[in-house]
């Protein structure tokens, strides 16, 4: 048998050579190949769930720093039937090897692609307890993730109100999923009664306070996700490359400010994404920037490892969100809400500009958080603070929603700012989750003054010089207000008592603007559902208000008609029994009083408190 394997050099056509050592290392090298997974492939080849037993080997990648993909042993434990619903199974598995045994399984490893026998067999998605000394965690299987792709009849979730979602996926975010005991002994752990539970996903803030993620950090655990801190990456030309084990991140916030959510690439198949391996919101059918993720390190914790990912340049978008999995498509990005904060206080301003997602659910929030970082955040900024809000909503196809308040700092524990952020919350949510159409929000613009002092005044006392009055006449109410540590004093607000009223008793209601609001939903205006359309709620919010005013209301004992957003006090009998029989769900309200009159005096400071005077019509 020759040593020796011989060739032509095609240049000098010399017969050669090559040692068979050579040949022999050259051959088990091409074989080892012809097993490894094709990480980047169009379409990688699967096994199928029914051929995979306890027992059989595998391998996990994932990024734990930079962009180097790294390789993680496992072993199959066993299958969990049913387990996510119907026909939802997951593979238990245990990872190996040191890289395991010092992370963990980490928050962010979400969607990383598991291999067995050089086929994809699914994405790690969930994990083991907190403190397992095992790497014991849950695959989904890969067709159930290809399973995802497949939008509903509902359509994309933007704004329509409540999003879609399966019929599992509320339920299964937040389920603690039993393994049997003797899976857990096999991997050699010794506890027993444990729970799957989905992997955490990092949910990147950058830019933002501390103080503002512990407060609003919360709202996003309860859908399995743990805050952390980070920022964003300079866009690559290679950004859209991907392959699986690579990190995404879905853009819930870009700008001046950042928040971002990251899974890892469990396949790439043309132009579409499969990540996570498990629901993010349960949105369903959605519609988000997708951009990739750059990873900077991994934290190891006994508790709760995680990866600290920067969010690089947009690359397409997420368009399902699901129980099995996060699909995206690479190429165009959808749209996202302008926003323009801007801060001032007496001696500066600073501005921050950035986009947010259009969502029902998630604007209200992202915009509330933005708004109390932007007040933090100033250097100028203390506790004991008034601040004066202003600013719109401008809305395709509608008029503009006016922002005009003040909100004055109270003795609760809470940040002072606190109070603006979540009425910018509500007003946001009054517009999504109207029930007349989608509220195309073209931008957003927002002001906030602050002053260093404890601007608020209460009303204490009220009364008018004449107890007995004439249609027609005028007036004067006196009103006492108590500053905060200051001393009282008086504002004297003219009123006139229409030239229509009818005798008899008349109330005077003093009150602040919040009061009178509460009142007059209930009241004056009737419910938000008995309204025509969007414009009409616009109309009705940009009427509400405002708490640095003083207001005196005069109500009389007549009947009030309210069709759709109108007012009509003082209704005929006759007009009053034609539109009751012609009533349809929303058309009209009857009420039991009407407001004659309302006027308001600016205060420059919160009020608070109501009094009641009673006169007499002659």
């Amino acid at each position: 048998m020759e040593s020796d394997c011989p060739w032509y050099d095609g240049n000098s056509m010399e017969k050669k050579t090559w040692p068979l050592k050579f040949l022999v290392f050259a051959a088990m090298m091409f074989v080892a190949s012809l097993a490894l997974p094709l990480l980047a492939a169009d379409e990688p080849q699967i096994i199928p769930l029914e051929q995979i037993k306890p027992g059989m080997k595998g391998v996990m990648y994932t990024i734990l720093a930079g962009d180097k993909v790294e390789s993680i042993e496992l072993e199959v434990l066993g299958i969990l039937p049913n387990t996510l619903g119907p026909k939802q199974d997951i593979i238990l598995v245990v990872l190996r090897g040191q890289l395991a045994d010092f992370n963990g399984v980490v928050a962010g490893m979400s969607g990383s692609p598991v291999y067995i026998e050089g086929k994809l067999a699914g994405a790690l998605s969930l994990r083991f307890g907190q403190f397992s000394r095992e790497a014991i965690a849950g695959v989904t299987p890969i067709q159930n993730m290809y399973d995802a792709d497949q939008p509903s009849a509902a359509g994309t979730q933007r704004a329509e109100g409540v999003p879609p979602q399966d019929s599992q996926a509320a339920s299964a975010t937040a389920t603690q999923i039993a393994v049997p005991e003797e899976m857990v002994q096999r991997a050699g752990a010794p506890i027993s009664g444990g729970y799957l539970t989905k992997i955490d996903t990092p949910l990147v803030f950058s830019g933002f306070q501390q103080e503002v993620i512990q407060r609003f950090g919360a709202q996003f655990a309860a859908y399995g996700m743990v805050a952390t801190q980070g920022g964003t990456a300079e866009a690559r030309a290679d950004d859209a490359q991907l392959k699986g084990g690579d990190m995404v991140s879905m853009v819930l916030v870009k700008g001046d400010l950042s928040l971002q959510a990251s899974c890892t690439v469990t396949a790439v198949v043309g132009d579409r994404v499969f990540v996570c391996g498990h629901p993010l919101f349960s949105f369903g059918n959605v519609s988000m920037q997708l951009a990739r993720g750059r990873v900077v390190t991994t934290l190891a914790s006994t508790f709760n490892s995680f990866k600290i990912v920067n969010a690089g340049g947009v690359i397409g978008s997420v368009t399902q969100d699901r129980i099995t999995a996060v699909v995206g498509r690479l190429g165009a990005a959808p749209r996202m809400i302008p926003v323009e904060l801007t801060i001032a206080t007496p001696t500066r301003e600073k501005k921050f500009l950035f986009e947010v997602m259009d969502h029902s659910k998630l604007t209200p929030l992202l915009v509330a958080i933005a708004t109390m970082n932007g007040i933090t955040a100033n250097t100028a900024y203390s506790e004991g603070m008034t601040f004066q809000l202003s600013g719109g909503i401008d809305i395709e196809g509608h008029s503009r929603v006016n922002l005009e308040n003040m909100f004055a700092p109270t003795d609760q524990a809470v940040p002072d700012g606190m109070w603006m952020a979540v009425s910018v919350q509500n007003i946001f949510t009054r517009i999504f989750t109207n029930p007349y159409e989608r509220a195309k929000i073209e931008k957003v613009t927002l002001r906030v003054d602050s002053t260093p002092e404890r601007r608020t005044a209460t009303t204490e006392s009220a009364w008018s010089e004449k107890s007995e009055v004439v249609p027609g006449e005028k007036i004067d109410v006196k009103v006492l207000l108590r500053p905060y540590r200051g001393a009282p004093f008086m504002r004297t607000v003219p009123i006139q008592i229409p030239s229509q009223t009818a005798k008899g008793p008349l109330r005077i209601v003093v009150s602040d603007g919040e009061s009178l609001n509460r009142m007059s939903r209930l009241f004056s205006q009737g419910p938000q559902g008995r309204l025509a359309g969007l414009e009409q709620l616009i109309t009705l919010m940009n009427r509400e208000r405002r708490n640095s005013r003083l207001y005196v209301t005069l109500i009389q004992p007549t009947p009030t008609l309210l069709v759709e957003e109108k007012e009509l006090p003082n209704a005929p009998l006759s007009q009053i029994n034609v539109l009751d029989q012609r009533r349809t769900p929303g058309s009209s309200l009857l009420l039991r009083e009407s407001t004659a009159g309302e006027w308001s005096l600016p205060l420059n400071q919160v009020i608070a408190g109501q009094y009641m005077l009673m006169v007499t019509v002659k």
